[in-house]
């Protein structure tokens, strides 16, 4: 998988469970629908948008975007599809292009200790996979113990 599949595949799929999201709760508005499945469609919606996160952030260390882009990245997954034309934009920019970087170059960054971590981590993929699923599994634990967004701040 490259980054730009892995990229294409949670940015698409980001927008593709907020329509879910949307359409659940638009449903619910007119229709009596148990709210287990506004909250099985709101989770799934949630573990996707914790996955795009990080694959935002991964695929933006490993292609070197600044960290504004990174960051700008993961934010738009707040906004209802704003994800898709951030990847669009990126894959016409070329941003997404080339492999994962498994190995040292002679490029000066490459000797960073984060760099090395970065390529330690790429180069063994069941164990990023495994680590990354830990991390989204710890934020989505602590997320669903805050309750419902709406209610994080009363």
């Amino acid at each position: 998988m490259t980054p730009k599949k892995l990229f294409i595949f949670f940015a698409s799929a980001e927008a593709v469970t907020w329509t879910l999201l949307l359409g659940a709760l638009l449903t619910r508005v007119f229709v009596e629908v148990p709210s287990a499945v506004v909250t099985v469609v709101g989770g799934t919606h949630g573990a996707v948008f914790l996955g795009y996160g990080v694959t935002a952030a991964l695929v933006g260390v490993n292609q070197r975007w600044k960290l504004g882009r990174i960051v700008g990245g993961i934010a738009l997954a707040i906004v209802p599809y704003a994800t898709v034309p951030f990847e669009r934009a990126a894959i016409r920019r070329g941003l997404v292009e080339g492999g994962w970087r498994t190995h040292a170059t002679s490029d000066p960054r490459d000797a960073h200790w984060f760099d090395r971590l970065f390529r330690w981590f790429i180069a063994r993929p069941v164990v990023l996979v495994v680590t990354m699923l830990a991390v989204v599994a710890a934020i989505f634990t602590i997320l669903v113990s805050l309750g419902p967004p709406t209610e994080w701040f009363n």
